[in-house]
């Protein structure tokens, strides 16, 4: 796939999936740069082109009570001074028309969380910025109609446009990741599989999402072997006390060995094309 539509990428090789890593949200200066540094290594030394993830602010929690950010501005500038630091392109999610450019000033991808990505003036606000526009395929959507979503991106001029699947509900409080969906929203644009919220337990009694992150291996090795474009992975050096879906990410000391591995799946997925 072209990953010349962000500029500041590094190791552009269309053979190698690409990655968007980072934590859930941006707690901290220190907590984001840490976690940046050490994704950064790993993806050099292993030449897998990379994009830090970090929300800005949450707006989706369950609770009133509970983590939503440290300020938009602030998270805002977190987030420029890793892309900075770092030489790496940044992304985050956005909630409101209003996001949209505020959040533009700041990173290289503006990402449309699943539960809005039918939010049309929201889609349409993210494709206007001219910044790459990564949708998150709704729990409730089907693949095919994921085309819709890219159509109103592209409808508005940009035709940088990426699909993220993140599983899909399975009753109330479990998600399942159907694998048939993948080439065919890779005929409508490149796709990402989001591996640790395909993991979530949502709606669960106490108000605090749950997850499987014992099977992130599992899951990103079959979206590798399934043909995705990118993944996408939340890491935390601490994740039992992350302000936000700990439940379901991967330690950061997991990652080299699992990023190692797939690279290699994707090199044999590579040579029986």
């Amino acid at each position: 796939m072209d990953l010349s539509l962000i500029p500041q990428i590094k190791h552009t090789d269309s053979n190698n999936f690409f990655l968007l890593s980072g934590p859930c949200a941006i707690e901290g200066e220190e907590m984001a740069l840490r976690i940046a540094e050490k994704i950064v290594s790993v993806t050099d030394a292993l030449k897998i082109p990379y994009v830090f993830k970090g929300s800005f602010k949450k707006a989706n929690r369950s609770r009133v009570d509970s983590f939503t950010g440290i300020g938009d501005e602030k998270a805002l500038k977190i987030l420029r001074k890793v892309s900075e630091t770092f030489h790496v392109p940044t992304v985050t999610d956005i909630h409101e028309v209003s996001d949209a450019e505020m959040a533009a000033e700041y990173v290289d991808v503006l990402q449309i969380p699943a539960f809005l990505v039918r939010q049309t003036d929201l889609v349409v606000a993210a494709a206007k910025t001219g910044k790459v526009v990564n949708l998150k395929k709704g729990q409730f959507m089907s693949p095919e109609s994921m085309k819709h979503a890219v159509t109103k991106v592209r409808d508005s001029g940009n035709e940088s446009v990426w699909i993220t699947d993140r599983g899909t509900m399975f009753g109330y409080q479990d998600m399942v990741v159907d694998f048939r969906g993948i080439p065919t929203m890779k005929e409508y644009a490149p796709v990402v599989l989001d591996v640790t919220h395909s993991l979530q337990q949502p709606n669960q009694a106490s108000g605090v999402t749950g997850g499987r992150p014992e099977l992130i291996n599992t899951m990103a090795r079959a979206g590798i072997a399934a043909g995705v474009d990118g993944i996408f992975m939340e890491t935390h050096f601490d994740p039992a006390n992350a302000k936000s879906d700990g439940a379901n990410m991967l330690h950061l000391d997991h990652l080299e060995r699992l990023l190692t591995n797939l690279t290699a799946i994707r090199k044999t997925v590579n040579g029986l094309q």
